[in-house]
């Protein structure tokens, strides 16, 4: 074991050579299981919240003129309805509002904690063979940052001017000046989204730190680079990402914070009037551009930061129930390695409809046409490891085969954007909701949702039910695409992806001259259909939620502490891992995919397993002598 190793050993020792009480064992843990699990039930909790977020803003959508029904309007008080209903019915910004927040809540507070820090938590030291994150300590105050981030931005729904109103990305000089209204704007959602932003952003430099570090310093004896299993390359790259990321965005809000709160000007230029305020008093000069690129430098990286660790899961799930190796492990590694290299360089093609040149955008379509192709090796290595194998279609291999064409689409459906003549028409629209959420939903959530079900057994000792497993997937596989397929041809019809009403204020007699009119006329019946998309698989996640929580006490026990006979290390603690995670001294002697070996018994050959000890051969001395003597 290495120094480094050691200590963290040690310290983990300290706090756990005695038992200790419920809070320092279950609230203040610093063991990275139970971390692992707050970060994965706090994430889950978010999604749910962002999830019903989305369901109101498809109300709107559909049904404009109607007021909310009581099953979706129960949880908001009567002032908080009146403050922001009329007549029962969504607002423009209630529904600015709402979109600002579902898209922060799902991608900052949902699917990242839940895949970098959730999965990576539990299951990163274990597959390295280690007995913890390399700063325990470190790691609980990553979690409770989190925390305190999402209930900064959660609480801000209660305060005089609500939630967040600018878009979950949060542009100056809209975002400058929303909510100018309250006088202490320290007590404004707009900044208090800030605030929590830089939370969040702290959160994930430290677990960042904690990953990378862990991940170099703390393999076992024998875990080679190419032993290591390809989530835990996945997680590395990941965290490097976020490492390198997510200062410029951490810098971007803390200016934006100076702008709303100390007459700074960072981002405000001169000149700028509002309806109710005429001219701003701004100290001018600033550059509303520098916030997106500041942002998007984030915002690109970020996607893969949403998409490796479902990719990862995935790529876990295959061996084992193709009972055959990962094709193409080293292509895959050096396409993730490549792929973390690019996403720093495609970002300003968010960026084409803010007037850059010919010369610059040809960069970013270049690159971003580029960086489709370490996705490609990914994606196919993943379909081709399915061929010849003797796949077992149980619950987690059925999210892991679906996330292959959902991701598939997502990327498909993003080529086009990379090229600004095309990106010019479809911005803004439906088009890139569409594509966006097809690589984060059915893309990003499908891995996830297979990683939960794979994983489970291990951390509970219970495999969760099968039939339900299968009542919460099917569903889900229809109504994701019901939901997200029509945005695809709404989008290239030019539906906007901020209308409140859903296109309502454009519609016009049908025989109408007005073309874009009866475009929308032509279009507008599939809001009603997506919605019902929507809400139906909201219900397609109740048997998951009876399945995640009654499997913990009634669920089907495992019969060994390897159900699933995978070869990596994870599967030799005992079920669920002690403290200290191993019970002998844990060594690397193979790859992490040893499937149908035909030069070892049985079908799987785990890393941890002994290698047969060969006859020692006999020496050169005793050798001379018997030769000498039979002459």
């Amino acid at each position: 074991m290495s120094a480094e190793a050691t200590a963290a050993h040690d310290e983990h020792h300290d706090d756990h050579h005695h038992d200790l009480p419920f809070y320092r064992k279950y609230i203040w843990s610093t063991d990275h299981k139970v971390i692992g699990i707050q970060y994965g039930i706090t994430a889950l909790l978010f999604l749910a919240f962002g999830f019903y977020l989305m369901m109101v803003m498809r109300w709107s959508i559909a049904y404009p003129h109607e007021p909310l029904p009581g099953w979706m309007s129960w949880i908001f008080t009567e002032e908080w309805k009146a403050r922001w209903l009329q007549d029962g019915k969504v607002t423009g910004d209630t529904y600015n509002m709402f979109g600002a927040m579902h898209g922060t809540i799902m991608v900052f507070l949902g699917i990242v904690p839940l895949g970098f820090a959730a999965f990576g938590n539990y299951v990163v030291p274990l597959q390295i063979g280690t007995v913890d994150m390399a700063f325990p300590r470190l790691n609980m105050v990553s979690y409770w940052l989190y925390v305190i981030g999402g209930g900064i931005m959660c609480a801000s729904f209660f305060m005089e001017s609500g939630a967040a109103k600018s878009g979950w990305t949060n542009y100056s000089p809209l975002a400058g000046f929303a909510d100018s209204q309250i006088v202490n704007q320290w007590l404004a959602g707009q900044t208090q989204w800030l605030l929590g932003m830089v939370f969040l952003i702290s959160s994930s430099l430290l677990g960042a730190v904690n990953f990378l570090t862990t991940i170099i310093n703390l393999r076992a004896k024998g875990m080679t680079w190419m032993r290591l299993p390809f989530f835990v390359w996945g997680m590395l790259v990941t965290g490097f990402l976020l490492l390198l990321a997510f200062p410029p965005l951490e810098v971007a809000a803390i200016m934006q914070l100076m702008d709303r709160v100390a007459d700074s000007s960072f981002f405000m230029p001169s000149g700028l009037v509002s309806k109710t305020a005429g001219v701003l008093e701004v100290s001018g000069s600033g550059s509303p551009l520098l916030y997106q690129h500041l942002f998007w430098f984030l915002g690109h990286p970020e996607v893969y930061v949403l998409l490796l660790p479902a990719i990862c899961c995935v790529a876990e799930i295959i061996p084992v129930n193709t009972r055959k190796p990962l094709w193409g492990y080293k292509s895959m590694v050096y396409a993730v390695l490549v792929l973390g290299f690019l996403s720093f360089i495609v970002w300003a093609h968010h960026m084409y409809l803010t007037g850059m040149g010919p010369v610059v955008s040809t960069f970013f379509q270049t690159t971003t046409v580029l960086i489709s192709v370490p996705s490609v090796i990914l994606l196919t290595s993943m379909i081709i490891s399915l061929w010849g194998g003797s796949i077992r279609f149980t619950v987690p291999m059925l999210w892991a085969a679906a996330f292959l064409p959902m991701f598939g689409i997502g990327g498909l459906t993003g080529l086009p954007l990379a090229f600004n003549l095309v990106d010019l028409h479809l911005h803004d629209t439906y088009y890139v909701i569409g594509h966006f959420h097809y690589v984060v939903a059915p893309g990003v959530l499908f891995g996830l949702f297979a990683g939960v079900y794979h994983w489970y057994p291990k951390i509970t000792g219970r495999f969760m039910d099968t039939f339900l497993g299968h009542l919460h997937f099917w569903p889900s596989l229809v109504f994701m695409n019901v939901l997200f397929f029509p945005m695809l041809t709404q989008g290239m019809a030019g539906f906007h992806r901020r209308w409140y009403n859903g296109g309502d204020a454009y519609l016009v007699e049908e025989g109408s001259g007005n073309i874009f009119g009866n475009t929308v006329l032509d279009w507008v019946a599939w809001n009603s259909v997506m919605s019902w998309g929507a809400w139906l698989l909201a219900l397609a996640q109740i048997p998951f939620v009876i399945n995640f929580f009654g499997s913990i006490r009634f669920g089907k026990k495992i019969k060994s502490d390897n159900p699933w006979d995978a070869t990596t290390l994870e599967w030799a603690t005992p079920t669920p891992p002690p403290h200290g995670n191993f019970t002998f001294d844990v060594a690397a002697y193979r790859g992490p995919y040893e499937y149908s070996r035909s030069d070892h018994e049985g079908d799987f050959y785990p890393q941890w397993e002994e290698p047969p000890r060969e006859k020692a051969a006999p020496s050169k001395t005793t050798t001379t002598k018997e030769s000498a003597k039979e002459s």
